[in-house]
């Protein structure tokens, strides 16, 4: 499967939590880090997804929201602690490669914020990521 999603990060399903229309599918994804994607019941049924299957998460490279302070009380899911490998600057948008455990996730925000927040090689950084914004692929 190819997808022009920039992460394609491989986890492990840890926990399914049914509700009444959807479910949030927890993934290990390597050493302490965790992700965890809501999508509907339905589709947790026609994958047939069960706890120990080996899964990938995709999420587009804009979805993910970077703060240089974890931030309190907030709605997101996944707050996920990552250090900065690389800083692409752009005249519109920049792009950051954050170390998430043994994988790479890779963030497209604004130029000007990555000039505002002056992000640095080996910066500490918080990855917020919806998890209505997490598809599942097998």
């Amino acid at each position: 499967m190819k997808t022009s999603a920039r992460n394609e990060i491989k986890g492990t399903i840890t926990e399914i939590k049914k509700g009444q229309i959807n479910s949030e599918v927890v993934l290990s994804v390597g050493g302490d880090v965790v992700l965890k994607s809501v999508i509907t019941n339905d589709s947790v049924d026609e994958m047939e997804l069960v706890v120990g299957e080996s899964i990938c998460a995709i999420i587009k490279a804009p979805f993910v929201m970077v703060a240089k302070e974890k931030p309190g009380k907030i709605s997101t899911r996944n707050i996920i602690e990552t250090k900065v490998t690389e800083v692409k600057k752009g005249i519109v948008n920049g792009e950051l490669k954050l170390a998430m455990g043994d994988q790479t996730l890779t963030a497209v925000i604004t130029e000007d914020s990555v000039e505002d927040l002056d992000f640095k090689v080996g910066d500490t950084v918080y990855a917020l990521i919806k998890a209505n914004f997490i598809i599942l692929a097998k």
